[in-house]
């Protein structure tokens, strides 16, 4: 590892018990400007999970006594389930993606829900949680949010923790090991030092995640991490830890796709040229054998949200 990430390690990687939340408010209040927190859920057909999520945040971090989320919207990218009903219920406020920029036609993918959250939500600091989390902690949103109410220098926060896999503690995020842990190391060495490079609990501030493209697929997280890497520099990321994060793992196939589309947005941020095929081929047993499959991988960015008209409209309002 190098001397850098060592040095980085000991002064920007904490524990969610490292700032209490009276601290947090207490910053807070005292921040210049009044900084506001905004929390987006991406949502798609998770209404087994999201009204927890959603009642948890509100119960314990927007009450007179702890007033440290501002904002907390769950944007739909195309449910067929009761995620809408559920969440509003529980007290978000419920925004469909199709309904966010309505100029520019959406397509499927967590990156696109994202990049569209921020025309919709205010926060100075915007704070995004998968919609899919089991057991559900404040800590998730409080860890994450706190180095950047205390440390004016810090500009993007992921969550680390133990993701177990079928009861086995460590052995959740299969991708993260096989294919983003290994690109990372190899090429963007200075983030070597990150626990969960893909994990989809992490926090920034607007003025940064204005400037960055955003990948609409399973590549957002990587291209987000890289992106800040090169705009802020590494001293201006950090990482908490927050526990143990419990959800719903995915199928192989489903990896694959997932590893796919995170190779091409690295591949992409490598060289700018030359691109490989975007598209992979799966197996799946059939009454007569393994039977092919091919599935588009993501190709398109969003460009920075400081480059859409209706985006500086709503700022200069």
């Amino acid at each position: 590892m190098l001397e850098e990430v060592e040095r980085w390690l000991a002064r920007r990687s904490w524990s969610v018990a490292d700032r209490p939340l009276d601290q947090l408010v207490a910053a807070k209040r005292t921040a210049k400007h009044g900084t506001t927190v905004s929390v987006v859920l991406p949502a798609l057909n998770e209404e087994t999970t999201v009204g927890e999520i959603v009642s948890v945040i509100r119960r314990e971090l927007m009450t007179d006594a702890v007033p440290l989320v501002d904002e907390l919207v769950v944007v739909d990218s195309g449910s067929t389930d009761r995620t809408s009903e559920v969440a509003a219920k529980a007290g978000a406020r419920v925004v469909h993606r199709d309904a966010i920029l309505p100029r520019i036609p959406a397509v499927p993918g967590k990156g696109e829900v994202l990049w569209r959250s921020l025309l919709v939500t205010s926060g100075d600091i915007v704070c995004f949680v998968d919609a899919d989390l089991k057991e559900f902690s404040a800590d998730f949103v409080s860890g994450i949010v706190g180095p950047l109410l205390t440390e004016p220098e810090i500009q993007f926060v992921k969550a680390m923790y133990d993701r177990p896999l079928g009861g086995t503690p460590g052995q959740g995020g299969r991708v993260t090991e096989l294919v983003a842990r290994p690109l990372l190391n190899l090429h963007w060495p200075q983030l070597a030092g990150f626990v969960q490079p893909l994990g989809g609990e992490y926090a920034a501030r607007r003025s940064l995640l204005e400037r960055l493209p955003f990948p609409v697929g399973y590549g957002v997280e990587l291209g987000l991490l890289v992106d800040a890497l090169h705009t802020v520099g590494l001293d201006a990321l950090a990482q908490v830890d927050v526990g143990v994060r419990l959800h719903r793992h995915q199928d192989g196939q489903a990896l694959g796709r997932m590893a796919a589309a995170i190779y091409r947005t690295a591949q992409l941020r490598l060289s700018r040229g030359h691109l490989v095929r975007p598209a992979l081929t799966q197996f799946e047993r059939g009454d007569e054998g393994f039977v092919p499959r091919t599935h588009e991988v993501d190709t398109q960015e969003r460009p920075p949200m400081v480059e859409i008209v209706e985006y500086a409209k709503r700022r200069a309002a």
